[in-house]
């Protein structure tokens, strides 16, 4: 802990959210503030709002969490796209949107995240960087919020306040669908807003809604399951098995189409906060945001985003281990055991080579499965600060926080997702070009670069079609690939969980 200093103020004339006025250091006088400096597009970001939650909760009449937006990607600094950010991660405390790094200069914050503690008379008595301090914090907050009680300097009041997600309840049929897999069975989508996987058929019928639409991790029947934030998916059409990387509750499930059974298949409920975990058999063994899957014979490979690893289950014995990546989060290309990524977020593969949507540094990478099993990195720039919207060749293109690869015939589509495009990659000459999306956000169908998109972040090709997730379009797109024509695909009798009970199909 540091000495106490004086907290500098918030800003008044900035955007705020979850509250109808600014807030000030001032005006909470009286209660313990934590200041959350974030980004939405950072996972350890992410992996605290649980850990705030709990301490809202704990202390909801003394403590008031105020999280801070200092955006690190250009599309981060819009506010519509914080607004959506906070919708997607039910984030429930004020939210300042901090333009030009005001605030994170003037508490001289260094690092996503920062978490600064503030006591009931205004004054900075510390801080912590990283994720992983819930209970340091805990064991501080009821320590000092027992010291101003006896001094009579604390101001036990719950605060009012007016969330977005009152403003704007997600009741759209899908919810900020993260993940598309389209296959012979059906189209699956990871609803991921609405904690739920939907299946269709490619016309947009529905087949079955897998997940009661709350989060939680239970197996069982298909009305009965709970998923957090479900994302990646892979899929076994011989014995019709849907694999989902069940993001937020840090897990693998197996859906059993015959049987409509869900069931865990690796992960604890609890993330792994092992900086460099070895792995094991399936169920023991904790995992940190597996974010996206892809299945090669027998063994399925997963985007570990948390520790900035790919891994490898086999589906045979249920061991799971880290197949690539040191942990430390970077771009090194060469020796698996010695290679680093950066949030790995989508993946592919052709059989010889897993593809990865390397979010943080915007880049895409090529990892061997076949000898002589190397890392390289196809296009983008491989620095976590190179990012943009340049098409060209190699570490000469430049993408926005990709997060979705597809391999179709010889080609990588990308979702490249913060520059709102769809993009086409050719993985042996690293050559990037832009195909559709004219760069601006939006819902627009039209052939080509007429057309607009939100935030895509997955994509999968069957045949002559791809279909897109266009995430904060809570939309699915399909893309007629002789044309480049791109339509927006309807789902008859689709409604949110808490909007209507749909019929059993």
């Amino acid at each position: 802990m540091m000495p106490r200093v004086r907290a500098p103020e918030l800003p008044q004339n900035s955007t705020w959210f979850n509250t109808d006025t600014p807030l000030s250091i001032k005006q909470l006088k009286g209660r313990v503030i934590i200041l959350d400096f974030w980004t939405y597009c950072c996972i350890n970001c992410l992996h605290i709002l649980p850990e705030l939650k709990y301490l809202e909760q704990k202390y909801k009449d003394s403590l008031t969490v105020i999280g801070v937006h200092s955006a690190k990607f250009d599309n981060e600094k819009e506010t519509e796209n914080i607004r959506q950010a906070i919708l997607r991660y039910d984030i429930e405390h004020p939210v300042v949107v901090d333009s030009g790094f005001q605030v994170w200069q003037e508490y001289t914050v260094r690092a996503w995240p920062t978490l600064m503690i503030i006591d009931p008379q205004g004054y900075v008595i510390g801080y912590v960087s990283g994720e992983g301090h819930r209970d340091a914090l805990d064991e501080l907050l009821e320590k000092l919020i027992s010291e101003h009680q006896e001094k009579g300097t604390i101001n036990f009041q719950e605060l009012s306040l007016n969330l977005e997600k009152q403003r704007q309840p997600l009741i759209t049929p899908l919810a900020f669908p993260s993940k598309v897999l389209a296959t012979s069975a059906g189209l699956f989508i990871a609803d991921s807003g609405h904690h739920r996987l939907v299946m269709s058929s490619l016309e947009g019928e529905i087949i079955h809604i897998i997940g009661t639409g709350k989060s939680g991790l239970t197996d069982g029947n298909f009305s009965e399951a709970e998923f957090s934030s479900p994302q990646g998916m892979a899929f076994d059409a011989d014995n019709q098995i849907l694999y989902v990387a069940d993001t937020e509750n840090h897990a693998l499930r197996r859906i059993d189409l015959q049987r409509q059974v869900v069931e865990t298949i690796a992960g604890t409920g609890e993330q792994s906060r092992n900086i460099r975990p070895d792995g094991g058999a399936g169920l023991s063994t904790k995992l940190n945001s597996p974010w996206d899957l892809v299945k090669v014979g027998n063994t399925l490979f997963i985007t570990m985003a948390g520790p900035h690893q790919i891994w490898e289950m086999n589906l045979e014995t249920g061991v799971i281990k880290t197949y690539a990546g040191t942990g430390a989060e970077g771009c090194v290309d060469g020796l698996l055991t010695e290679s680093a990524f950066a949030q790995p977020s989508g993946i592919t593969s052709n059989g010889e080579e897993l593809y990865i949507a390397d979010s943080e540094i915007s880049s895409i990478r090529g990892v061997g499965i076949v000898e002589p099993r190397l890392v390289r990195t196809v296009c983008g720039s491989g620095d976590l600060f190179g990012f943009g919207d340049v098409d060209g060749q190699g570490e000469n293109v430049r993408l926005q926080h990709c997060l979705g690869v597809e391999y179709a015939d010889n080609f990588l589509w990308v979702a490249d997702t913060y520059n709102h495009k769809i993009k086409l990659v050719s993985p042996s000459t690293g050559n990037c070009q832009t195909i559709l999306g004219d760069g601006a956000m939006g819902l627009q169908d039209g052939q080509g670069k007429n057309s607009r998109f939100f935030e895509p972040s997955g994509l999968s090709v069957m045949g002559s079609k791809l279909y897109i997730a266009d995430t904060n379009n809570h939309a699915i797109r399909c893309v007629d690939l002789s044309s480049f024509e791109v339509t927006t695909l309807q789902f008859q009798s689709l409604c949110a969980p808490d909007v209507c009970v749909p019929s059993n199909f």
